[in-house]
C-alpha cells in the first residue's frame, strides 16, 4: 500500500461517520482511527507498539491518525558530529520554529536547552508534534528553514553539550 492509497483512506475517514477501519496487506497491517485521545495503537506485521502523538498547538479539526507501516524512533534522535550534537526529525512533515505567527520562537543560536524542552514543531496531516529536545547544550545552528518541508532522519539542529 503506498502514501497516496493512505491518504485517501484518511480522506474516507474524514469524509464519513467510520470510527475505525483497518487494511491488511501482504502481512502488513494499518489502522486508521478518528482521533479520541492522544495514545493510539500499531500493529505491523503481528507486532503491537504504541506511539504518542501530542496534541495540537492551535484548535484545528481533528484528522484521523493513520498508523505508519513501522514504529517510528523516539523524538528528536541524536547521532555525534565531531563536537556538536544533531537533532533530527523523527518524522517526514513541515518544520516550524514557532507554534504560531504572534508566538516566539521556541528556541534561536546560542540558546540554552535542556532535556524535555520543546524545540520546534513538526505538523504532519494537520496534526502539530511537538518535538522536545533529548539534550542539554546550546543551539549552536539551526539547520531548517522555518516552514520548510523535513524528511524522517533530517538534522534540525546542532547542540554544542559541553
Amino acid at each position: 500500500m503506498d502514501i497516496k492509497q493512505i491518504q485517501e483512506l484518511v480522506k474516507l475517514i474524514n469524509k464519513t461517520n467510520i470510527g475505525e477501519i483497518t487494511i491488511e496487506e501482504e502481512g502488513i497491517k494499518i489502522t486508521v482511527k478518528q482521533k479520541k485521545d492522544p495514545v493510539q495503537n500499531i500493529i505491523t506485521g503481528g507486532q503491537q507498539g504504541q506511539m504518542y502523538s501530542p496534541a495540537p498547538q492551535q484548535q484545528l479539526p481533528q484528522a484521523p491518525q493513520v498508523a505508519p507501516a513501522t514504529t517510528p524512533p523516539p523524538p528528536a534522535e541524536i547521532s555525534k558530529t565531531d563536537n556538536y550534537i544533531t537533532i533530527k526529525s523523527p518524522m517526514i512533515g513541515t518544520f516550524y520554529r514557532q507554534s504560531g505567527p504572534d508566538k516566539p520562537i521556541f528556541v534561536n543560536v546560542g540558546d540554552e536547552v535542556t532535556s524535555g524542552k520543546v524545540v520546534c514543531i513538526i505538523e504532519a496531516m494537520k496534526l502539530f508534534n511537538e518535538i522536545e529536545s533529548e539534550v542539554s547544550g546550546r543551539i549552536v545552528k539551526v539547520l531548517v528553514e522555518d516552514s520548510s518541508p523535513v524528511e524522517y532522519d533530517q538534522p534540525l539542529f546542532l547542540v554544542d553539550p559541553s
